[in-house]
């Protein structure tokens, strides 16, 4: 399991720029990547970027070209850099650990709290 926190979220207006955080107890050889969603009451949690190590970064369209994911690694730390935020945007972003299993497979190992995130337009 990995251990996560999201930190950075916060109320901002229409057009503005938050950065998110990720801090992981541990990224190592076991740890096949981060992942960021949101989530608004109702709706179902949904992928905002994926970043697997040592490939590609993956965003949703609505993230792409405002969205930047970013990887610390003397921290631990992934960050969700945010600009031109909308109001479609609010929402309770986390963030996930995916962790290969001896049999070379994928898992999800670990969630965040969440952070919310407001934007007032």
């Amino acid at each position: 399991q990995v251990q996560l926190a999201e930190s950075g979220g916060g109320l901002v207006q229409a057009g503005g720029s938050l950065r998110l955080s990720c801090a992981a107890s541990k990224i190592d050889r076991s740890v096949a990547g981060i992942g960021w969603f949101r989530q608004t009451p109702g709706k179902e949690r949904e992928l905002v970027a994926g970043l697997r190590f040592g490939a590609s970064i993956e965003y949703a369209d609505f993230a792409k070209g405002r969205f930047t994911v970013s990887r610390d690694s003397a921290d631990n730390k992934v960050y969700l850099d945010m600009k031109n935020l909308q109001s479609a945007d609010t929402a309770a972003y986390f963030c996930n650990a995916v962790c290969w299993t001896p049999a070379g497979t994928k898992v999800v190992c670990g969630w965040g709290q969440g952070t919310q995130v407001t934007v007032s337009s």
